[in-house]
């Protein structure tokens, strides 16, 4: 049987994101990741918990992040996890474990010039660059105005 690697996320930037170019011209972003799940516990207090996510994106998506991401936007990442190794400078063993992003919405309400909302959406599945993607797409029928719902 084969394994199934899926990581779903809906939270807010915890700062701008980090784009590079590698060899090639190819986009890199790289950026926290804030996940708050909120419950009461046994004595009906209300409890916040937050996750902190590494979140990497490549080509398109990493190109979207850079112009339209910042520090506190609302975004759904869909992907997968990945964990690094590599040795410090003092010889010791470090493990880092991310998201690689394959498909980014964007849930951040924004205005244009006609007033309506709309949501940026974009696959690594498409192009692989951000040029042919249209900045009006509306949000995904699927989110609506469920997303003012959404407890953060």
């Amino acid at each position: 049987m084969r394994g199934v690697n899926k990581v779903i996320l809906i939270g807010n930037l915890g700062r701008d994101p980090d784009v590079q170019f590698l060899e090639g011209n190819i986009a890199v972003a790289k950026f926290s990741l804030a996940t708050t799940e909120t419950f009461k516990d046994r004595a009906g207090k209300l409890i916040s918990q937050t996750e902190w996510h590494t979140v990497v994106l490549w080509r398109g998506l990493a190109e979207l992040a850079q112009k339209y991401l910042h520090k506190g936007s609302l975004v759904y990442i869909e992907g997968r996890l990945r964990t690094r190794s590599w040795e410090d400078k003092e010889g010791n063993k470090k493990f880092a474990t991310e998201v690689v992003g394959d498909n980014l919405v964007m849930l951040d309400k924004r205005m244009d010039m006609n007033h309506t909302e709309h949501a940026i959406h974009h696959s690594n599945t498409g192009s692989s660059s951000g040029e042919n993607f249209p900045n009006n797409m509306e949000m995904p029928p699927s989110m609506g105005d469920a997303a003012d719902d959404l407890p953060f």
